[in-house]
């Protein structure tokens, strides 16, 4: 493993020098303009979100490592009792959930279908470049995609507070509901939006698309340029 995270930091170091940094926007590089040197930029927006969060974890492994632990796992184990209430750590919740949500033998035991559902809930996420088709890579300028990406980041938070909670009949019945629309999101509702979505016209270049005016307003008095491209002179 070890030696299989090496190599995979070696491609990322390859693709990140040949390929180029990808950019929020969504937008092609067309120019050296819509460019920016990896060094201080990166370098330093990359180092500073490291110190945050080294900085956060070393608070949480320092100072409260039980924090985030559930209570049960710290009980001794017993072969001839399980706990009543037993989940496993808060980042798994949303993927519990979905093997909770199984409960009826079909062909398959209810358990087998749950597991097989939590792992392919995850395998979904390696064929996001096949089930989402748009050209357009930035969600800023899909608006239905916009408004399917934000329920699913519900749908995802309702599944992390039942894979957490106990169980009862309605949150069941939650949980089976918001499985549900996981796939359906995924498999049914992207390749649809992708297929029939009508994007919003892209800017010519990355620079456009982030500096609105800014150009001219930092141009000295005198030499600023209105938006409308003509040469403004101080009166």
């Amino acid at each position: 493993m070890p030696f299989l995270i090496a190599g995979v930091v070696i491609l990322h170091s390859w693709a990140l020098h040949v390929v180029a940094q990808t950019n929020p926007t969504g937008i092609e590089v067309k120019s050296k303009t819509d460019t920016v040197p990896f060094s201080p930029h990166a370098t330093a927006k990359d180092g500073f979100a490291m110190i945050v969060f080294l900085a956060i974890y070393a608070y949480f492994i320092f100072y409260i490592p039980n924090f985030l632990g559930h209570p049960d796992n710290y009980t001794v184990a017993d072969p001839l009792k399980t706990p009543a209430h037993i989940v496993p750590e808060w980042y798994f919740w949303p993927f519990y959930a979905i093997l909770r949500s199984f409960t009826i033998d079909f062909i398959l035991p209810a358990k087998l279908w749950g597991v097989l559902a939590m792992f392919g809930s995850i395998l979904l996420l390696f064929f996001l470049p096949w089930l989402d088709k748009s050209p357009v890579r930035s969600g800023a300028y899909r608006p239905v995609f916009k408004r399917f990406f934000w329920l699913l980041v519900i749908d995802v938070v309702i599944l992390g507070y039942v894979g957490g909670a106990p169980l009862n009949w309605w949150r069941t019945a939650l949980g089976q509901l918001a499985s549900a629309y996981y796939f359906v999101h995924f498999l049914v509702i992207l390749p649809l939006v992708s297929a029939f979505e009508t994007p919003d016209p892209l800017p010519s270049s990355i620079s456009s698309s982030v500096l609105h005016g800014e150009e001219a307003e930092a141009a000295p008095a005198g030499q600023a340029k209105p938006r409308g491209g003509s040469v403004a002179t101080a009166g």
